[in-house]
């Protein structure tokens, strides 16, 4: 078995992520323009932890998570003023692509495969039997890349939210408080 050695090798983008100052506009335009979804909105979740930068924080966040396709899309607004990679966007004034997202088994490889290539790793967290890590690879705006090891819990709350937007007939488009159905 070939072990990866770059970051595209360690699997295929299955989402690109938003942290725009208008979370509500952005919604519609993926739904209305774009014709994704239907997004379940998820908040209130709070992981074992988060690290930012090597300290410990708590952003209180509010994702919306669709599908566009087989592409899942992610967006996401922070409703506090904990120190994170998504408040740091926004204070930036950060508009566009924040990150995409892979998928893996092996987080520690790779975490290996993320330094040898120089990325910094930027925020980790774990909840609910998964984790992740996000790294900045040093390309810019939307060169960010989470890294995430899916628990059973995660993966199955992921495969319900990508089978609802199979054969999706744009009815109920954004679903607030329910489990995926």
């Amino acid at each position: 078995m070939t072990l990866p050695t770059r970051i595209a090798q360690l699997g295929a983008v299955m989402q690109l992520a938003f942290v725009p100052a208008d979370f509500d506009a952005t919604l519609r335009f993926w739904i209305e323009t774009m014709g994704a979804g239907p997004f379940y909105i998820l908040s209130g979740y709070d992981p074992d932890w988060t690290r930012y930068r090597g300290a410990l924080t708590r952003p209180d966040l509010e994702i919306a998570l669709g599908h566009w396709g087989d592409m899942q899309i992610e967006i996401i607004r922070q409703r506090n003023d904990a120190p994170s990679i998504y408040k740091e966007w926004r204070d930036r004034g950060g508009e566009g692509l924040h990150h995409t997202c892979i998928v893996v088994e092996d987080l520690e490889q790779a975490k290996r495969v993320c330094a040898e290539a120089a990325a910094e790793t930027i925020l980790g967290g774990a909840g609910n039997g998964a984790e992740w890590f996000y790294v900045d690879t040093g390309g810019g705006p939307g060169t960010i890349v989470e890294i995430i090891r899916h628990s059973a819990i995660t993966a199955g709350l992921m495969k319900m939210i990508r089978d609802a937007a199979v054969d999706w007939d744009g009815t109920d488009p954004i679903r607030r408080n329910e489990r995926p159905r």
